[in-house]
């Protein structure tokens, strides 16, 4: 048993061992994975989790000047009850709608665990495509639900009653567009036939990056900043969206607005400034 122990580290890439490790820990949770209560158990918590560090940062904006150079409107104070009116909403939406469907997906498609993790390069490239996929359906739910009036008066004006975007915003939206993404969201990895655990790292990545992209802040670390040739919008291609309405409608990647005409930058709004300044 130690020879082939050992024959299996020789044999195996070390991402892979990192990756079977972390399967395996997962795995001896099994009660709670298999529980009806984990999807929604999982997905607020992380929500929340991602959220904090803003939240922090929202807080110290307003006494720290070097905190406030970071927010892409710093003219606007995030409040308490802004806060809470968000918060009260994911919390309804998730109670209310989620946690019972939740309980149908669990009842209808039971949980498997395969006891071998994927392959290092295979999950990241899944996760890539997840992100693809996902980028896409949200892109054409996302424009329609802004080209058609009835569409966005009845399902999605909700979301933009904040024209400044910060972490609790992400999901302050109507039953109907927080159901619609989460579909999205879930059908995508079945879509594409991945591992239980590539589910849960593109679960992850998701919700960090949508609340990312609703931060309100726009730090030297941020995932646009990382991506060459400005392949990725991030926050400040969102918070945009959200000022201008009829532009960046892709949540992550900015090639969809590029190739159709819709993508707004900060070069282009600070050129209109110059611009009405001029005139």
């Amino acid at each position: 048993m130690g020879i082939y122990f050992i024959d299996r580290i020789r044999m195996e890439p070390a991402p892979h061992l990192l990756l079977q490790s972390l399967w395996d820990r997962i795995r001896e949770q099994d009660n709670l994975l298999r529980s009806p209560l984990f999807p929604v158990l999982f997905s607020f918590t992380l929500y929340i989790f991602c959220c904090l560090p803003y939240l922090c940062l929202d807080l110290l904006s307003t006494r720290v000047a070097l905190v406030r150079c970071y927010k892409i409107q710093p003219h606007i104070t995030v409040t308490w009850a802004m806060a809470w009116n968000c918060l009260a909403k994911s919390l309804y939406t998730h109670a209310v709608f989620i946690f019972p469907l939740g309980v149908l997906h669990w009842y209808w498609r039971p949980v498997v665990l395969p006891a071998q993790a994927p392959g290092a390069w295979a999950a990241a490239w899944d996760v890539l495509a997840c992100l693809l996929l996902f980028d896409l359906q949200y892109f054409v739910w996302h424009m329609l639900h802004h080209k058609v009036p009835w569409l966005y008066q009845t399902f999605h004006k909700e979301h933009h009653r904040y024209t400044a975007t910060f972490a609790l915003t992400t999901e302050h939206s109507g039953v109907w567009e927080t159901l619609s993404l989460g579909f999205f969201a879930a059908v995508t990895p079945v879509l594409l036939d991945c591992h239980p655990l590539t589910k849960m790292l593109f679960f992850s990545l998701n919700i960090w990056m949508s609340v990312e992209d609703h931060s309100g802040y726009d730090l030297p670390w941020s995932p646009h900043r990382l991506v060459p040739f400005g392949l990725y919008g991030g926050a400040p291609h969102h918070d945009l969206h959200h000022l201008k309405f009829n532009v960046n409608y892709a949540p992550y990647f900015t090639h969809w607005d590029r190739l159709l005409g819709m993508l707004y930058t900060e070069t282009a709004d600070a050129s209109d400034v110059l611009l009405k300044r001029t005139i």
